[in-house]
């Protein structure tokens, strides 16, 4: 992270400039686009209240979640430490940022940004991050406070992992980028400083130390979201049973079938609101009854869940909405060769065959976008975690290079995509000569 902290100010003070009005952002400025038209057109008006709704969901919504990482987990009072009310040393903002938790410059008052940038702010104080929290500041995590002002409790939105920021302020601290996979997030060792773990210990049949030792494998920008259903918690050869945090970009036009099969992006919003975020809503899946594939969830009763106050099932269809609504972004200018690109262009559509399952212009294949493990030449470990038992998605590859880092592929085997190129070319027998496996890795950098 870039050297930011030079003097301290008192905290009193960096509340006085989080007390100041906050400057419009981008959807208070949103008086143009087509609401002329809209109102005149109840589609359009439609669409515009979706958007609108929707990247309120995708930013600010915690389900109510709240009552378990708050509630249950106590994690606000790890991050608030002894000294602000909560326990032990606290989550400085500088730690904060070294797990990957990020901050939306936009939430800030323009004097508190430029303390940021002068290095006027002490990134060492617990305090601070309670403040960035009552600002709404940091992106996905969502900060309650009693009538005394203190830190009562803390949920969680679906920007924490599929979003990040720009850096345009400080690392960590810039405008967000909505849908970008957040691979510096570290959501296990995040989770593994709450004070207690009893609830998920209790879920999988184990003690706590167990649990913080599964969480902290996990590594940044990875997460398990089939530990709640089978409780495997590493692969056979060893390693996490982590996966990579996805893309959530370029979805449009795209069969929405998600990585391993279990069902939509739809699905999956209300799959991850209901049993992984810990919101109250509604989930069915009869699939996951099955205890002799899925022990905890059918323990659980996560096949069959109806919260009486319901406060997921009403936001899918903006959140939906929006999600279809954010597009790939393009690459930064200068990150590829475009002349090898050009080259490599004619080699994807031609002799290496990708377009053959990733079609132009959406880079997968419209209709059943789903193969083996064998297909791929890859073991079937994720994909056996299922319900269907057997597929993977044919990934949409417009803006990979926001998943450079980690890896490719769902687990990250992959680090480079030269890798990528050179195992489908073995596995595929392409006679590809290192010339042109180099121009089809610059292709697929310009996409």
């Amino acid at each position: 992270m870039r050297r930011v902290l030079a003097a301290a100010v008192p905290l009193a003070a960096l509340a006085l400039y989080l007390s100041f009005p906050r400057p419009a952002g981008p959807e208070a400025a949103r008086s143009g686009h087509h609401r002329r038209e809209a109102a005149a057109d109840p589609i359009l008006d439609h669409a515009d209240r979706l958007l609108d709704e929707g990247r309120h969901v995708f930013r600010e919504e915690t389900f109510g979640d709240e009552d378990f990482w708050g509630g249950q987990l106590r994690l606000h009072e790890a991050i608030a430490g002894q000294a602000n009310g909560g326990v032990g040393p606290g989550l400085s903002p500088r730690a904060a940022l070294s797990l990957g938790l990020k901050v939306d410059a936009g939430a800030l008052p323009a004097a508190t940004a430029e303390a940021v940038r002068r290095g006027a702010v002490n990134l060492d104080d617990p305090a601070v991050t309670v403040e960035l929290l009552r600002a709404g500041a940091v992106v996905g995590v969502k900060g309650r406070f009693d009538d005394g002002g203190r830190l009562s409790s803390v949920g969680i939105a679906c920007a924490l992992c599929h979003s990040t920021v720009d850096d345009s302020v400080a690392t960590g601290i810039g405008r967000p980028l909505d849908g970008w996979p957040n691979r510096d997030l570290d959501v296990g060792a995040i989770v593994a400083s709450a004070p207690t773990l009893a609830p998920f210990a209790s879920l999988l049949g184990t003690d706590e130390d167990t649990v913080r030792t599964v969480l902290r494998s996990w590594g940044p920008g990875r997460y398990d979201a089939e530990l709640a259903l089978d409780g495997k918690a590493f692969r056979p050869d060893g390693k996490s049973a982590s996966t990579l945090l996805p893309a959530a970009f370029g979805l449009a036009g795209v069969n929405l079938h998600t990585y391993t099969g279990f069902g939509s992006v739809t699905y999956w919003n209300a799959f991850v609101a209901n049993t992984q975020m810990h919101g109250k809503g509604t989930f069915f899946d009869p699939r996951l009854a099955d205890a002799s594939r899925f022990p905890i969830a059918a323990k659980a009763g996560f096949f069959d869940i109806r919260s009486e106050d319901d406060r997921i099932t009403p936001k899918l269809a903006a959140l939906h909405f929006y999600q279809l609504a954010i597009p790939a972004p393009r690459p930064p200018e200068g990150s590829f060769d475009a002349d090898a690109a050009a080259r490599g262009k004619a080699l994807f559509e031609g002799k290496a065959k990708c377009a053959t399952c990733h079609v132009p212009p959406l880079y997968t294949e419209p209709g059943f976008a789903m193969h083996t493990a064998a297909e791929l030449g890859i073991d079937d470990f994720q994909a056996s975690r299922s319900p269907e038992q057997r597929y993977y998605r044919t990934t949409p590859l417009a803006g990979l290079f926001t998943r450079e880092k980690g890896g490719f592929y769902h687990d990250g085997r992959f680090a480079t995509l030269d890798a990528v190129v050179d195992h489908y070319a073995d596995t595929q027998k392409l006679e590809l000569t290192p010339g042109e496996r180099a121009d089809l890795v610059q292709f697929l950098r310009s996409l």
